[in-house]
């Protein structure tokens, strides 16, 4: 017997990147899957999900709005886990609040209300992101900042929340996430490989975390269905800075594309990082290499056609 067979799950903002995969994971091991997104008959942003194995038997899609108390009723009630994926990952914003803080912090309490009126859910799966783990002072470059702010208030909302109304949480906090997409689009984190293929002049002066989007939704699962999963994890498979990516894209596809020759600033090259994965590997996780990660990821762009080589 399939492990969720018979059991009911909701993945809110289940359209984007991360999310997709969570669901696609859950289909294949036999769960019935409610799939919040804003608009269900939206074509273009849900036909990825309507294709996938299982989804016609198994797949709901319901129409929430993170700012809508009440919204996340009727999606939640009945289901053993809710999976928590729906927060903008956008870097350039004209109205922080409404772009980036309301949605990560109210709407993630709007989902957190709606779980606490439905005795049915064991776990509450936040997709927050290392940006709540590492930058404790003022990032680097500005305009990251609203970005890295709305993740840290977004899970420190859901902790206390989660807390005072006895919900069992569990937070994800991956690094940038890259790897095959499933959706049609293309999104924030793999679009910084494709900046490095593309014909831009300069790579950002950034060491980050790298990890497939495969061993995330790996994680978000294992962390439903393992009873003592519990805190936060740090999902990171290596760091690498930005040169050495453009080096490694270099060594796998030679002279094929265009990179980036220099640096975007003159200040010294950011240090690398360690991160630990010994919680991580307790979830069963074994890493896919940086390397392969990167592989997948162009050629995806290739298939997707966002690229032609």
């Amino acid at each position: 017997m399939l492990s969720g067979e018979g059991k009911v799950v909701c993945v809110t903002g289940a359209n984007g990147y991360i999310a997709s995969w969570i669901v696609k994971l859950l289909l294949q091991r036999g769960y019935t899957v409610r799939a919040t997104v804003r608009n269900p008959d939206d074509q273009k942003k849900v036909e990825h999900l309507l294709n996938l194995e299982g989804a016609k038997e198994r797949l709901q899609l319901i129409k929430a709005d993170l700012l809508e108390e009440g919204s996340f009723d009727s999606a939640v009630e009945g289901c053993v886990g809710v999976f928590h994926t729906a927060s903008p990952f956008i870097y350039y914003v004209k109205d922080p609040q409404a772009e980036l803080l309301d949605p990560a912090v109210k709407g993630t309490l709007n989902v957190l209300k709606s779980c606490s009126k439905s005795p049915s859910v064991k776990r509450f799966i936040y997709t927050s992101c290392i940006a709540s783990v590492v930058y404790t002072g003022k990032p680097r470059d500005p305009e990251d900042h609203w970005y890295l702010l709305s993740k840290t208030l977004g899970e420190e909302a859901a902790w206390k929340y989660s807390k005072e109304n006895n919900i069992d949480m569990i937070s994800m906090n991956p690094g940038m996430v890259i790897g095959p997409l499933l959706q049609p689009t293309i999104n924030t984190s793999t679009n910084g490989i494709l900046n490095l293929i593309n014909g831009t002049k300069t790579y950002p002066n950034f060491s980050l975390g790298w990890i497939n989007v495969k061993d995330v939704a790996f994680a978000h699962l294992q962390a439903l269905e393992i009873p003592s999963a519990n805190g936060r994890y740090l999902l990171i498979e290596s760091v690498s800075h930005y040169a050495e990516v453009v080096n490694k894209l270099r060594e796998m596809y030679g002279e094929t594309f265009q990179y980036p020759e220099k640096c975007g600033d003159d200040r010294r090259m950011m240090p690398k990082y360690k991160a630990s994965q010994e919680k991580a590997k307790s979830l069963g996780i074994e890493f896919i290499p940086f390397e392969v990660s990167l592989r997948e990821t162009v050629e995806c762009f290739k298939e997707k056609k966002f690229i032609e080589f």
